[in-house]
């Protein structure tokens, strides 16, 4: 009889746990939260939604650690399971940091802003992975600390084995150098768009082995970074401008005073377009094609945006167009004369032909 009794008690007590656990998160996490969002920084808020989960685990943990002492039964020695339960608390502290190290780099970026100071977008993703990597070897080496074992000689151990470790890790190092070298270096930041011999698209992500590129087909290309690092790379969204180019003909037979009325109107319409930068700007005639007088033009647009770069290309061409119609001059397209000869001149090819022998 005592043995159901103490066992229904070892139940209650669990549920009772679960039960608090469920009014932390509907009635006092809320309020914990609404608080939060009424202080003058974020701090607060990140703390509280970081450890959420933690706290909600931790009450948990806590329920079966008093329903196992108070049971009719043992599991496990009280020692052992003492051990369990600090090193569930040790683990559940380092959940709730490990959820807040992200937070805390947007308040670093908040931070930076306000005192001006310009943080690279690449830097706090790599940095937030390597603060994560720390706390999970710290907690780790805690967790063992707890359960009695030698911290010193397993670093020890593993300084022995570090030579093995390296040749069979060397591709992995190469690789963390690498995205070390590119967040130093910082050749890209994230949202840019590069191209490499390996690849070309949008940086979305750099971890310690590889940075992730979307490619214009929208597929997701890993390339590690030891590659990356060590080959050029072309960041399109520096370019402070984009460059327009193209060769314009017009037929032969368009009078040198027209042609040259032409060139001076398109070369004075880029120089009074806005979306034009001004600092060069080229419109001369430039050669006797095989089917054309050529027109090179040769200018930068302001915008980099691949759309606007477009737009502006687009009203350009129509305003050339314009140009054109309005001084009556039309667009060569490639033509070829073919000369055949009639018979009379085939007869006095022939006869010259003939003198010129008996000369």
């Amino acid at each position: 009889m005592n043995f159901w009794i103490d066992m229904g008690v070892s139940l209650l007590i669990l549920l009772l746990f679960l039960l608090w656990r469920k009014l932390f998160t509907k009635y006092f996490f809320k309020g914990i939260l609404a608080v939060s969002k009424k202080t003058p920084t974020d701090l607060f808020t990140y703390i509280v939604l970081a450890f959420d989960k933690p706290v909600r685990m931790f009450f948990v943990i806590l329920g079966i650690f008093f329903a196992l002492k108070t049971a009719p039964f043992t599991i496990m020695e009280a020692a052992t399971l003492t051990k369990l339960m600090r090193s569930s608390i040790i683990a559940l502290f380092g959940w709730g940091i490990f959820n807040f190290i992200p937070y805390s780099s947007n308040l670093f970026t908040n931070l930076s802003t306000r005192l001006e100071f310009e943080v690279d977008k690449i830097v706090m993703p790599f940095v937030t992975k390597v603060l994560r990597f720390i706390l999970l070897a710290l907690v780790f080496s805690i967790v063992l600390e707890v359960w009695e074992y030698d911290v010193g000689a397993i670093v020890a151990g593993l300084g022995l084995g570090g030579l093995a470790f390296a040749l069979a890790a060397q591709e992995s190092i190469k690789n963390l150098l690498g995205g070390f070298i590119i967040v130093t270096e910082k050749p890209f930041t994230m949202g840019d768009w590069i191209k490499t011999p390996s690849v070309e698209g949008v940086v979305e992500d750099i971890s310690f082995r590889s940075t992730q590129v979307r490619t214009f087909a929208q597929a997701v290309v890993t390339v590690p970074n030891a590659t990356l690092s060590n080959e050029p790379i072309t960041n399109w969204s520096k370019m402070g401008k984009r460059q327009v180019t193209f060769k314009l003909g017009v037929q032969y037979d368009t009078s040198r005073t027209s042609l040259e009325r032409v060139v001076r109107r398109i070369e004075n319409m880029l120089r009074n377009h806005d979306a034009v930068d001004q600092e060069t700007i080229l419109v001369r005639f430039d050669s006797f094609g095989a089917s054309s007088l050529d027109i090179f033009l040769y200018f930068f647009t302001k915008s980099v945006m691949w759309g606007e770069y477009l737009e502006v290309k687009e009203n350009i061409n129509f305003k050339i167009m314009e140009i054109l119609e309005e001084e009556d001059v039309i667009v060569a397209f490639p033509t070829r004369t073919l000369h055949i000869e009639s018979q009379e001149e085939k007869e006095q090819t022939k006869q010259y032909s003939l003198r010129g022998e008996k000369a």
